[in-house]
């Protein structure tokens, strides 16, 4: 049985009456959705507390859910919706990038940059870090939360689609635009470590 329809069962049980197998929901997904409720929420306590009323909400909304999407797709939305909500009601800017700098090694193009070992590798890899996290603040809300919830939540396109409301044409140009956008900060980079190898091999030859 497949993890979609292991959450479709538990659901099928909640409708039910069985508070436990909502229980069991909760314990599998309380860390990802906390995770989440944090890239926009720094407070741990008070990402805590989002976390409980998205779970609250899931848990009302629950016997309206028809499952056409899969479960975590469905809390997904709702877990974010309830961050933005509570950033609204302090007064607080929604952070323009759902992407911390850890994330940013998942990026398409950071791989092909980092080269343990030198320090001017390491001094390298530091600055893809930076330049990949910048690329993507400046994406346009679309694209940035495409991108998000391809390299970051490891989300399929169909997932996506689903999350954003969009047909799945949509999320693969979504995708295809943010990652060109990344791959032009990273040009100049490429450019100047390919600039620095050959200079380099050059003089040891």
């Amino acid at each position: 049985m497949s993890e979609r329809d292991e959450d479709a069962a538990l659901v099928r049980r909640v409708q039910a009456g069985d508070r436990r197998a909502f229980d069991a929901l909760v314990r599998k997904y309380q860390q990802k959705i906390l995770q989440l409720i944090m890239r926009y929420v720094h407070d741990p306590e008070a990402a805590q507390d989002v976390a409980q009323e998205a779970f609250i909400k899931a848990y009302r909304g629950l016997k309206g859910f028809r499952g056409d999407s899969a479960f975590y797709t469905w809390l997904y939305r709702i877990a974010i919706n309830a961050a933005k909500n509570y950033l609204a009601s302090k007064a607080r800017k929604v952070p323009d990038s759902d992407v911390e700098t850890s994330d940013a090694e998942l990026m398409e193009g950071a791989d092909s940059m980092r080269d343990q070992g030198t320090p001017e590798r390491e001094l390298l890899s530091d600055e893809i870090k930076r330049t990949v996290l910048r690329a993507v603040e400046e994406l346009p809300e679309d694209l940035r939360t495409a991108i998000t919830l391809r390299e970051v939540e490891g989300m399929s396109y169909d997932q996506i689609a689903e999350a954003m409301g969009c047909p799945i044409g949509t999320v693969r140009s979504r995708i295809f635009r943010a990652r060109e956008a990344i791959d032009r900060h990273l040009e100049p980079l490429l450019r100047e470590s390919a600039r620095r190898g050959g200079k380099k091999a050059e003089s040891q030859a």
